[in-house]
């Protein structure tokens, strides 16, 4: 199948079953992840006390942990919901937010790495700083000191070792199960200037992943095109960062057919294109 067409066949799905997608995310990203799951046509459930979600997380079809804000009462209710999901067979997607900023925060990010999630997305500072379990000195802290292809190598190690796929996000994203490598190319640079927009796509990539949970690295990389194609079209009509972020929600919830399957550019990256992209 082709890439646009197994993109909008993975919405249509997402609209029809609207997934419960269990959200323990930043208090900064909360209202954006919250309406962006709603515009793609699933169900986002913020629900973080330790005494609800061991019993919550199973009833979702997906789980978010992102550690934006993270502070030590989040932190067991987030391992919690981890070990609940797992234990449930559901996918759960880690977004370790600047990871490198401390060493609370990177062996707290560790620590939740070591309960399996099925998906990792992080910028390429966070990636290549959990793929070699040291902190970065210049971290620029939920911003990235690297690009997405500086990062690819230990995208594809952190994969091999914790058994989840991983998505790197930049100019280029790239999503690798280790083996494998997808090059999704839809987006504009002035996402980067809206706060919460990583946050919003790792929750996407959790309502991919739940509707699709066999192919979790096509889902990955499919949520991703989807998210930075809906990036594109406001761009047309937004004049700023602010009103971009109104008309991306609008425009996540308008897409159609026609536009996803011509316009989605998701690429199997050969050894060769990597090396050229490299250089």
């Amino acid at each position: 199948m082709e890439c646009g067409a197994a993109a909008w066949a993975l919405l249509e799905r997402v609209r029809r079953s609207a997934p419960l997608v269990h959200c323990i995310t930043n208090l900064v990203s909360m209202d954006l992840v919250a309406n962006a799951l709603l515009a793609a046509g699933a169900s986002p459930a913020m629900v973080h006390s330790l005494r609800e979600v061991p019993e919550f997380a199973p009833r979702a079809a997906a789980l978010v942990v992102n550690v934006g804000t993270l502070s030590e009462p989040w932190l067991p209710a987030m391992r919690a919901a981890a070990a609940a999901a797992a234990d449930a067979g559901r996918p759960w997607v880690l977004d370790p937010v600047a990871a490198s900023a401390s060493e609370f925060r990177m062996d707290a990010c560790l620590g939740l790495l070591a309960l399996r999630p099925t998906v990792v997305r992080g910028n390429p500072s966070e990636i290549i700083a959990l793929a070699s379990a040291s902190r970065i000195r210049d971290a620029k802290g939920v911003d990235s000191s690297h690009e997405s292809i500086d990062a690819v190598e230990a995208a594809k190690s952190l994969a091999l070792s914790s058994g989840a796929v991983v998505a790197v996000s930049g100019a280029v994203d790239f999503i690798t199960d280790g083996q494998n490598v997808i090059g999704a190319h839809n987006g504009v640079p002035m996402m980067r200037k809206i706060t919460a927009t990583g946050c919003a796509v790792t929750a996407l990539i959790a309502a991919f992943v739940a509707v699709d949970p066999t192919n979790t690295l096509e889902a990955t990389a499919c949520a991703l095109s989807i998210f930075g194609l809906a990036g594109e079209l406001g761009m047309e009509m937004a004049k700023g960062p602010a009103s971009l972020r109104m008309h991306l929600i609008d425009s996540l919830y308008g897409l159609d057919e026609k536009t996803v399957a011509s316009r989605v550019r998701n690429k199997r990256v050969s050894l060769n294109s990597y090396l050229h992209l490299s250089k």
